[in-house]
């Protein structure tokens, strides 16, 4: 009987631990659901092919062609020659003008200046910028959730704060109507703090709608219900202040791009070799005496290094050049301007965090001043020495007091979490 009740109590704990959501939790729900996280295996399989068609251009190139041709004059043997050879009983027909050629050639790369070696790593370099890109955009998904997840604590808060000041309303309502009983006080005075709770619930249900709507909200992002109650993220410092921000890490993907491409510029200027070799079946052969003497169709065979060296690319070289070097100085720029921004941030949450401590040290002080002086106004109501609206004021003194407080608490712990966004800890 021990065991089963010690393991009613297990599980009872165990549910309502895994009934609470922390912030956490949302943010990877939210990195998980959104559809943008598809974007990686796109990415991934985009440098498989561009790395693969790279790695192909050093396989065999074959061809195939097939041409008929004609033409107007052929080689012919001096008309003497020919002559002495028709007295001599030989007779060469010659070579007729229609000639056709059916061939095959293989290509195969030596050195190709490096292009292939430039085209891998602009495939590479791109890759990396794209999913750079894609972590910058994943990364401001988190300031979303971050926003609705304290705008729900905000709520929840003041919604706790409106049912207390409900539930200290009811008490003074049924204090105030036995006083009209007992013919110490008026009906009005009744009437004045009913009007008072009616007002504070209407609060209060405006306050439960919004919290539903942000829920809802929430929930979109992360793709599933939200279970119970949000939890409070804990209000520890951020450990540095030195920014590790993914855009940082996607300027560097650019200008790792852009060297690449420059890689890619220097190497068509550069000579190219490779072998290659040809056969084909036709007429003419490349024995042209065999082909005077017959017109059979032959195969032939040529075998060869060749180099190649287009001058043309030094016509836009330096141009293409002095075009990247100014892109990266922009890059640059880009950068120095983000981190100017983002000092500026940093310097602007770390004062409203110092700020919001210092204001919450007298929060509590306030708080315990404001109900003690209403506790103090509901026994004059009960002595007659105050009328009810005082201690309504007194009530929304104390109300308004609480949820500062409140307001407070979760303002420094969003500002916080917002420091932490800001250098990505």
């Amino acid at each position: 009987m021990k065991h089963f009740i010690l393991s009613i109590l297990y599980f009872g704990f165990a549910a309502s631990v895994f009934a609470q959501t922390t912030l956490e939790t949302c943010q990877q729900l939210a990195h998980e659901h959104y559809p943008e996280i598809e974007q990686y295996d796109l990415i991934r399989l985009t440098e498989q092919y561009d790395l693969s068609n790279a790695a192909r251009a050093w396989l065999p190139q074959l061809a195939l062609s097939a041409q008929a041709t004609w033409q107007n004059e052929v080689p012919e043997f001096p008309d003497a020659f020919s002559g002495m050879l028709s007295q001599a009983g030989v007779i060469i027909p010659g070579l007729k003008k229609d000639q056709y050629k059916v061939g095959i050639e293989l290509n195969q790369t030596i050195w190709d200046g490096g292009k292939s070696n430039a085209d891998k790593r602009l495939a590479r370099t791109e890759a990396a910028e794209q999913r750079a890109t894609t972590d910058v955009n994943l990364y401001a998904l988190k300031k979303r959730v971050n926003e609705l997840y304290f705008g729900i604590l905000l709520l929840e808060e003041k919604l706790t704060q409106t049912n207390r000041t409900i539930t200290l309303l009811e008490s003074n309502l049924n204090k105030v109507r036995s006083m009209v009983t007992n013919g110490t006080a008026l009906a009005s005075d009744a009437d004045a703090v009913e009007a008072e709770l009616l007002t504070v619930r209407q609060q209060a249900t405006q306050i439960e709608a919004s919290r539903t709507s942000y829920r809802k909200m929430l929930e979109l992002f992360i793709g599933k219900p939200l279970q119970g109650n949000l939890l409070r993220p804990e209000s520890d410092e951020p450990m540095t202040t030195k920014s590790a921000r993914p855009e940082l890490v996607l300027f560097d993907a650019q200008k790792n791009r852009l060297a690449a491409q420059e890689a890619l510029i220097k190497s068509s200027t550069r000579p190219k070799f490779g072998f290659f070799a040809q056969g084909y079946y036709g007429y003419p052969s490349m024995d042209y005496f065999a082909s005077m003497m017959s017109n059979e169709w032959r195969w032939n065979l040529l075998t060869g290094i060749r180099m190649s060296w287009n001058f043309g690319a030094y016509y836009t070289k330096k141009n293409s050049l002095n075009k990247l070097r100014t892109a990266q100085q922009s890059i640059d720029l880009q950068r120095d301007v983000f981190r100017f921004e983002t000092d500026l941030q940093v310097a602007q949450e770390t004062g409203d965090i110092t700020r919001l401590r210092k204001t919450l040290a007298d929060d509590a002080r306030i708080v315990a001043l404001r109900q003690s002086v209403r506790e103090a106004a509901e026994s004059k109501l009960r002595n007659g020495i105050i009328d009810t609206n005082d201690l309504l004021q007194k009530i929304t003194d104390e109300a308004t007091a609480r949820s500062a407080q409140s307001v407070h608490e979760i303002e420094l712990l969003k500002a916080l979490y917002e420091l932490k966004l800001t250098i990505n800890q």
